[in-house]
């Protein structure tokens, strides 16, 4: 079995297809950075270490500049993140946002309305 950290991003980048939607993009890098906001803070620091042992790891040399361990720890917090997401909740959780979106600008609009027809002496 390869441990390789290429082939274990690659592994990661098949989890934030199934688990995220972040279907655009070949490769960890260009998932993460379509991923972008979807990942919290700590998650995109996480896998900076991970693009940054990527690079390192295609020079032999500069491949032993790399620290595992901090390379190991990444990956298992990035690993545990992704599993935990849930792709139901995640779209229960956008649909919700629209409706609620489109019920305070229908609010807003009613309210305005209601202001001009009073304020104009209609009502």
């Amino acid at each position: 079995m390869d441990h390789s950290v290429t082939h274990r991003s690659e592994e990661l980048a098949t989890l934030m297809r199934d688990r995220l939607g972040v279907r655009l993009g070949e490769g960890f890098e260009a998932k993460v950075k379509q991923a972008g906001r979807r990942l919290p803070r700590w998650a995109r620091r996480k896998s900076t270490v991970i693009i940054e042992a990527i690079a390192l790891e295609a020079h032999p040399k500069l491949a032993q500049q790399v620290d595992h361990k901090k390379v190991d720890k990444a990956f298992k917090e990035l690993r545990y993140f992704l599993e935990r997401q849930d792709v139901k909740t995640r779209r229960k959780n956008r649909f919700l946002d629209l409706i609620a979106s489109i019920a305070f600008a229908l609010l807003v609009t009613l309210g305005l309305v209601l202001g001009v027809m009073i304020w104009r002496g209609l009502l």
